[in-house]
């Protein structure tokens, strides 16, 4: 009976060893299309990627992975990757957004081999990229190094809500097909959040500017309260 690479794990490991080269003794994934279809393997412990673990933390693609563009299937396969190295889902949720704009978006099939490695040590070294630079990400609640200090940033299942702590205004980061969507919007008394003012941004832009201009404005229009502060 002949094998189909694409269902069956152990056939596309066994074909990636022959198509490529890895060191055991560190962490490597490699990518590669089967028949048209995106695998992933982690080679370190010859198996098969899946996005089945990360579908339960966002659902961006359930149909699967992809790389080389900012999309839906290279948002689920930046979770996946990070929720599979770092076994935390705190930080595959607050950095996958960034890891696929700055490395899974950049990632193609190339070489004699027609496949792209990422390595423990490349994740590790991008995430540090990340912290340096003080993205806007949730992070349970806790005040932020990149928020003022009467701003916190909280995670919610499909978006990331940045909530002032002495009135009810709140910035609400969405993620579409093809723009952020990012509004701050004021509670108070009402049934639903008022929208006071928006921006949008392309989704392959850092968002994290306009995040902080409405910020400031919510600021500008009520000053904070000092005990916030």
């Amino acid at each position: 009976m002949e094998t189909n690479s694409t269902t069956n794990p152990r056939a596309a490991v066994q074909d990636a060893n022959e198509r490529c080269q890895t060191n055991t003794d560190r962490v490597e994934y490699v990518g590669m299309r089967v028949d048209g279809t995106p695998v992933v393997l982690k080679l370190t412990e010859h198996e098969r990627l899946t996005p089945d673990r990360s579908l339960d933390l966002v659902r961006h693609s359930p149909a699967g992975f992809d790389w080389g563009y900012v999309g839906s299937g290279p948002a689920q396969l930046a979770c996946a990757l990070l929720l599979d190295y770092y076994d935390d889902e705190n930080v595959a949720h607050q950095h996958y957004i960034q890891f696929r704009n700055e490395v899974i978006s950049q990632l193609a099939c190339d070489g004699p081999a027609d496949c792209w490695h990422l390595t423990g040590d490349d994740i590790e070294a991008a995430l540090g990229e990340f912290q340096d630079h003080h993205a806007l990400t949730p992070d349970g609640g806790g005040p932020s190094a990149s928020l003022p200090a009467n701003w916190s940033a909280v995670s919610r299942t499909d978006r990331t809500v940045f909530q002032r702590r002495d009135i009810d205004h709140y910035v609400v980061l969405a993620e579409g097909s093809e723009e952020w969507l990012i509004i701050l919007c004021a509670q108070g008394d009402r049934a639903y959040p008022a929208p006071l003012d928006h921006r949008t941004r392309p989704v392959e832009a850092n968002p994290a500017p306009a995040v902080q201009e409405l910020i400031a404005e919510s600021n500008d229009l009520v000053e904070p309260d000092e005990e916030a502060t």
